[in-house]
């Protein structure tokens, strides 16, 4: 069996380098990085000492104690991420799948939300959930003896507090900042300045996370020592690069609205396949057209004329040679509607690569050719008018 399909013969989705799938939860698959491994044994052994003192005497078993602790509060990290996916989905919104990395989470949801309400909900729901948990988790480490048990409630109470209260800090890529680019997309009716704003409050976020060290000393009287600064710095540079991705990728979804496959498109004719290479070439130059399209006896499209192919057929075999040598199969997702454009259009391509796609019209005709280098042209002709 064909190692990329599944039982059901169905192709499974590319999921990011660098990560392993460990399963799903409602139907989205969840991921891990290969990084989590190394900070999960991190902390098992910053963890060991702790452990010890609470329970002595277990020898190495303290260090698989310690592990048990970070599965357990990444699965609560995971709750985080799942309330983001679920209140995505509830808003019609496809989620991809959810990855855990040694920074926490990340949920990949396809599109953008409507309205500012959607954006506040989905992001704002992470947070809360964290908040809960670690609210549930501090009231059941009252009444819950000591030992290792008590040990994991009140870490993981301690440490979803921690998580919900950072994520809400107003800046992006932080689900704070999705918070304050909901607010200002509100106040302002441009979703466009709200994400600028709340990636611009990432940045400053950052550099705030930079000095943390300056920070402790002024309010401790003592010097960070190198795993703060270390700290500060991984933080600092993953708030940055994430403020200034959501920057690039709101300027480049400005420019979308320009991109409509059927003002792209060039003309095209459609011919039977068994058609001689040179009664097709010149139907279409009859025609005016700039493509070919070829289809069967029952009128469905079987392929597109290649052009490279064409002009390497010699010009006395043309008028014996059907048109369908020449012509590359039609597979799924390169048949698109005329009317497709913007961020639908810009997904469809990127989710079939191909140099050309048919476009047809809603009752199933021919409207023309796209090309991905006209795309290509006109979204950076695009950039350079703003």
């Amino acid at each position: 069996m064909d190692p990329d399909l599944d039982g059901d013969h169905m192709p499974q989705p590319a999921y990011p380098p660098g990560t392993f799938r460990v399963g799903s939860v409602g139907g989205i698959a969840v991921l891990v990085r290969s990084s989590w491994i190394l900070v999960a044994l991190l902390l098992a052994y910053l963890l060991a000492p702790q452990v010890d003192r609470v329970e002595p005497g277990l020898g190495a078993w303290k260090y698989v104690a310690g592990l048990a602790y970070a599965v357990l509060l990444y699965l609560t990290v995971l709750l985080h991420e799942m309330s983001h996916a679920l209140m995505a989905k509830h808003h019609g919104l496809q989620v991809r799948w959810i990855t855990l990395s040694f920074l926490g989470g990340m949920t990949a949801i396809d599109g953008e939300s409507r309205t500012p309400g959607e954006e506040f909900r989905v992001a704002v729901v992470g947070p809360v959930t964290s908040l809960v948990v670690g609210a549930v988790a501090f009231a059941l480490a009252q009444v819950l003896p000591g030992g290792l048990i008590g040990m994991a409630v009140e870490g993981v109470a301690f440490a979803n507090i921690i998580i919900g209260a950072l994520n809400l800090v107003p800046g992006l890529p932080l689900d704070g900042g999705r918070v304050l680019q909901s607010a200002v997309w509100k106040s302002t009716g441009s979703s466009y300045r709200g994400t600028v704003v709340a990636a611009w409050g990432g940045r400053v976020v950052a550099v705030l996370a930079l000095m943390w060290p300056l920070f402790y000393l002024v309010a401790t009287g003592r010097r960070a020592d190198f795993l703060d600064y270390l700290l500060a710095w991984v933080v600092a540079a993953f708030l940055w690069s994430g403020a200034t991705a959501s920057l690039a990728n709101v300027r480049l979804r400005r420019r979308l609205p320009a991109l409509r496959a059927r003002e792209l498109a060039r003309r095209a004719i459609a011919v039977p396949a068994d058609l001689s290479v040179a009664e097709a070439v010149r139907r279409a130059q009859e025609a005016g057209a700039g493509g070919i399209v070829v289809h069967a006896g029952d009128d469905s499209l079987t392929g597109v004329v290649s052009e490279a192919a064409l002009m390497a057929t010699p010009p006395e075999r043309r008028p014996w040679q059907p048109v369908s040598s020449v012509a590359r199969s039609i597979e799924d997702g390169l048949v698109l509607p005329a009317d497709i454009a913007g961020e639908d259009l810009v997904r469809a391509i990127t989710r079939t690569p191909a140099a050309e796609y048919v476009l047809v019209e809603p009752d199933g005709t021919i409207f023309g050719l796209l090309s991905t280098a006209d795309v290509d042209r006109a979204f950076a002709e695009g950039g350079r008018r703003q």
